[in-house]
């Protein structure tokens, strides 16, 4: 017979040991969630760590030195458009007579190799017998080294020298500065292998006197060298070059400066060996 509501109701309470426990995934799920919280926490840190450390050379590494070592690595890409990517090892740490030597037995050294030699062929030293000589002597292969010398001075000595106002011995009129410097623009490799090399360097150059009486002011021109390089055991060093005019971008419209801006900016602003 069913009971009406008006009836009073009994509560039965059980013994403390034999209340009914709570099902075991309602007390575990707190627990496991966060557990997997901390997993998921952690294993964003490792990805982040790896991210970070990829780019990173290796602890002990070194960025220069000789050989086929730090010469070997890849060269940076270049974004669409931009032509190759800037390149070349670090600056190498010997000179001689003021010209960089000691390069690395790879492609990219001697493309380093042949843009520091650029220079010193185009640099104002050229015009004086005995720092051309000085030049020659650091920068050529022993065995070419006798008919670069004879060809250089045929270049730079005699009517040169006087076309450009300078005396017998290289040196400017009193009073007016001698400019002669070669400017790299960029190199490539145009043959190598581990004797020879064949590097091609473009350049733009300044070159004329600088002062209020010249009558052969400073003028800019470019023009690619070709070097043929030696390795000798121990560096590279040149045992041909050739000439040839550009190419020669679209001038600028800029105003050229007066006679003795160009002539105190030269003395004030000194040139640059090059590590590609």
């Amino acid at each position: 017979m069913p009971l009406s509501d008006d009836q009073p109701h009994t509560r039965t309470r059980l013994p403390v040991g034999e209340q009914p426990s709570p099902p075991p995934s309602l007390r575990q799920s707190k627990p496991l969630r966060t557990l997997l919280t901390v997993l998921v926490v952690v294993t964003l840190l490792v990805v982040a760590i790896a991210i970070a450390n990829r780019g990173k050379p290796a602890a002990g590494s070194s960025s220069s030195g000789s050989g086929g070592g730090s010469a070997d690595r890849a060269a940076p890409s270049a974004p669409p458009g931009a032509g190759p990517a800037p390149s070349g090892d670090q600056p190498v740490g010997t000179t001689a007579n003021g010209i960089a030597t000691g390069f690395p037995h790879s492609d990219q050294g001697a493309q380093s190799a042949a843009t520091n030699y650029a220079v010193a062929i185009g640099s104002a030293d050229m015009f004086r017998t005995d720092s051309r000589h000085t030049i020659v002597a650091t920068i050529a292969d022993p065995g070419a080294a006798p008919a670069l010398q004879s060809r250089l001075d045929q270049g730079f000595g005699g009517d040169t020298a006087t076309r450009y106002g300078l005396d017998a011995q290289g040196r400017a009129p009193k009073g007016l500065t001698f400019v002669s410097r070669t400017v790299p623009v960029g190199t490539r490799s145009t043959g190598y292998n581990d004797s020879d090399a064949k590097v091609e360097v473009w350049c733009t150059g300044l070159t004329g006197l600088a002062g209020e009486r010249s009558v052969q002011p400073v003028t800019t021109n470019w023009f690619t060298l070709t070097l043929s390089l030696h390795w000798t055991g121990s560096d590279w060093k040149l045992s041909d070059f050739t000439r040839k005019s550009g190419p020669a971008p679209m001038p600028g419209d800029q105003q050229a400066a007066t006679a003795d801006e160009i002539a105190g900016t030269a003395e004030q602003f000194g040139g640059f060996r090059y590590a590609r």
